[in-house]
Protein backbone atom coordinates (compact mmCIF):
# COMPACT_ATOMS: atom_id res chain seq x y z
CA UNK A 1 0.00 0.00 0.00
CA UNK A 2 1.21 3.46 -0.83
CA UNK A 3 1.72 5.93 1.96
CA UNK A 4 -1.48 7.91 1.95
CA UNK A 5 -1.30 11.38 3.45
CA UNK A 6 -3.95 12.34 5.91
CA UNK A 7 -6.21 15.01 4.45
CA UNK A 8 -5.51 18.43 5.93
CA UNK A 9 -8.06 19.31 8.55
CA UNK A 10 -10.25 22.30 7.69
CA UNK A 11 -12.55 24.40 9.84
CA UNK A 12 -14.88 27.33 9.33
CA UNK A 13 -17.38 29.33 11.32
CA UNK A 14 -20.91 29.52 9.94
CA UNK A 15 -23.21 32.23 11.25
CA UNK A 16 -26.91 32.19 10.49
CA UNK A 17 -29.01 35.22 11.37
CA UNK A 18 -32.59 34.07 11.76
CA UNK A 19 -34.21 37.48 12.09
CA UNK A 20 -34.73 39.67 9.05
CA UNK A 21 -35.46 43.20 7.98
CA UNK A 22 -35.98 42.31 4.33
CA UNK A 23 -32.34 42.66 3.24
CA UNK A 24 -30.14 39.74 2.20
CA UNK A 25 -26.74 39.84 3.84
CA UNK A 26 -23.71 37.63 3.23
CA UNK A 27 -20.25 38.28 4.67
CA UNK A 28 -17.20 36.12 3.96
CA UNK A 29 -13.90 36.35 5.76
CA UNK A 30 -10.92 34.29 6.81
CA UNK A 31 -12.48 31.00 7.89
CA UNK A 32 -16.03 32.34 8.28
CA UNK A 33 -19.27 32.76 6.37
CA UNK A 34 -22.16 34.78 7.79
CA UNK A 35 -25.61 34.71 6.23
CA UNK A 36 -28.84 36.53 7.01
CA UNK A 37 -29.97 38.48 9.99
CA UNK A 38 -31.12 42.02 10.49
CA UNK A 39 -28.54 44.79 10.22
CA UNK A 40 -27.80 44.64 13.96
CA UNK A 41 -27.64 40.85 14.09
CA UNK A 42 -25.34 40.64 11.07
CA UNK A 43 -23.04 43.32 12.50
CA UNK A 44 -22.83 41.42 15.80
CA UNK A 45 -22.01 38.15 14.01
CA UNK A 46 -19.32 39.91 11.97
CA UNK A 47 -17.81 41.52 15.06
CA UNK A 48 -17.66 38.19 16.90
CA UNK A 49 -16.13 36.34 13.94
CA UNK A 50 -13.44 39.01 13.54
CA UNK A 51 -12.67 38.99 17.27
CA UNK A 52 -12.36 35.19 17.26
CA UNK A 53 -9.85 35.45 14.40
CA UNK A 54 -7.91 38.11 16.31
CA UNK A 55 -7.77 35.90 19.43
CA UNK A 56 -6.61 32.93 17.35
CA UNK A 57 -3.89 35.03 15.72
CA UNK A 58 -2.73 36.34 19.11
CA UNK A 59 -2.36 32.73 20.28
CA UNK A 60 -0.54 31.75 17.09
CA UNK A 61 -3.27 29.25 16.21
CA UNK A 62 -5.58 28.46 13.34
CA UNK A 63 -9.24 27.58 13.74
CA UNK A 64 -8.55 24.01 12.64
CA UNK A 65 -5.82 23.55 15.25
CA UNK A 66 -7.62 24.59 18.45
CA UNK A 67 -9.37 22.08 20.66
CA UNK A 68 -13.08 22.29 21.38
CA UNK A 69 -12.27 23.51 24.89
CA UNK A 70 -9.92 26.24 23.67
CA UNK A 71 -12.49 27.38 21.09
CA UNK A 72 -15.15 27.52 23.81
CA UNK A 73 -12.81 29.68 25.92
CA UNK A 74 -12.14 32.04 23.00
CA UNK A 75 -15.85 32.27 22.19
CA UNK A 76 -16.60 33.21 25.82
CA UNK A 77 -13.79 35.80 25.77
CA UNK A 78 -15.41 37.58 22.81
CA UNK A 79 -18.85 37.58 24.45
CA UNK A 80 -20.53 34.48 23.03
CA UNK A 81 -22.51 32.31 25.40
CA UNK A 82 -22.98 28.58 25.21
CA UNK A 83 -26.60 27.50 25.37
CA UNK A 84 -26.99 24.24 27.25
CA UNK A 85 -28.90 21.49 25.43
CA UNK A 86 -32.53 21.03 26.29
CA UNK A 87 -33.47 18.14 28.50
CA UNK A 88 -34.65 15.32 26.23
CA UNK A 89 -37.41 14.33 28.68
Amino acid sequence: MANAKKPKRKAALLGLGLDSDGHKRVTKGDNFLLVGGSKDTHEQMTEHAIKINEKLKARGKQLETVSHEEFRDIAQEVGLKQIPPRNAN
